[in-house]
C-alpha cells in the first residue's frame, strides 16, 4: 500500500496531466483532499506534504478534528462538502472556510445568522443536482437563480457566493458523467452572466473516479479522498 505522500504525488501528476490534455493552464485546478472518516494523524501526514485544503462531510467529525489541527496549522482550509442540516450550521460556520453544499435559501439565511454573530464572512458554493444518484442540490435553473439572486440583493452580507458544486452519477458510462459536468458548467456560465458582480469563479466537480473528465469540462476544484487516503472504514 502506498503512503499518503506517494498518493498525493501521483494525484498531483494526474491533475497536471489532465490540465495539459484539456489545454488548461498549469495550476488552474485546486486539489481538495477529502479526509472524511480518516484520523487527524493521516491529515497531518498530508499537511506535511504541503496539502492545505481539506473536505469533510460531517460537521461534528470535522469540528473535532480541525479544532485540534488549527492549533498547529492555522493556515489550513476546511470545506464542508456534505449535506448540511440547519441545526449544524453554527458549528460549520465556526470551523469552515467554505460551505460547498448550499442547496436552499433557508440554509443561506441560517449561515448568515451565525456568520453575522461571529463577525465572519464565509464563502459558499451552490450545490446543483445534475444526476439521479445525488438527491441534494438545487433541482433546476430557476431554483438556483432564486438563491443566487437572494445573495445578490444583499440579504446575506456575510455569505460570499463563490461558486458551484455537483456530483456526477456513479457510472462507468463516461457520457453520463460528462453530461453531468457539462450541465453544471452551462448553468454556472448563465448565472455568472446574470450576476457579474458576484465572485462566482469556482466549479467544484470531479472525484477520485472521474476528475480527469471534470477537468476537461472546466472544473477548478477536484474533491479526492480514496486516491489519497485509501478506503474509508465505515465501521468506526
Amino acid at each position: 500500500m502506498n503512503s499518503i505522500s506517494e498518493n498525493l504525488s501521483k494525484v498531483h501528476s494526474q491533475i497536471d496531466s489532465a490540465e495539459n490534455d484539456a489545454g488548461r493552464k498549469a495550476g488552474s485546478v485546486k486539489l481538495l483532499a477529502v479526509s472524511k472518516l480518516h484520523p487527524v494523524e493521516e491529515i497531518e501526514e498530508a499537511v506535511k506534504c504541503g496539502q492545505k485544503a481539506f473536505g469533510e462531510n460531517r460537521v461534528q467529525e470535522a469540528h473535532q478534528k480541525f479544532t485540534e489541527l488549527y492549533k498547529k496549522y492555522p493556515d489550513l482550509e476546511l470545506h464542508i462538502i456534505g449535506q448540511l442540516q440547519t441545526n449544524k450550521v453554527k458549528k460549520a460556520v465556526e470551523i469552515a472556510s467554505v460551505i460547498e453544499s448550499v442547496d436552499r435559501i433557508e440554509l443561506i439565511q441560517e449561515i448568515e445568522k451565525h456568520a453575522s454573530k461571529a463577525g465572519k464572512n464565509i464563502a459558499v458554493y451552490f450545490e446543483v443536482h445534475t444526476a439521479e444518484d445525488s438527491k441534494s442540490g438545487f433541482a433546476d435553473f430557476e431554483q438556483l437563480q432564486e438563491a443566487v439572486a437572494f445573495c445578490a440583493e444583499g440579504n446575506a452580507p456575510h455569505v460570499v457566493p463563490s461558486g458551484f458544486m455537483t456530483m456526477a452519477p456513479f457510472s462507468d458510462d463516461q457520457n453520463l458523467v460528462r453530461a453531468s459536468f457539462k450541465k453544471l458548467t452551462e448553468m454556472a456560465d448563465k448565472i455568472k452572466k446574470l450576476y457579474p458582480q458576484l465572485p462566482l469563479s469556482e466549479l467544484s466537480m470531479g472525484m477520485s473516479g472521474d476528475f480527469p473528465v471534470a477537468i476537461q469540462e472546466g472544473s477548478t476544484e477536484v474533491r479526492i479522498g480514496t486516491a489519497i487516503f485509501g478506503e474509508r472504514n465505515y465501521n468506526k
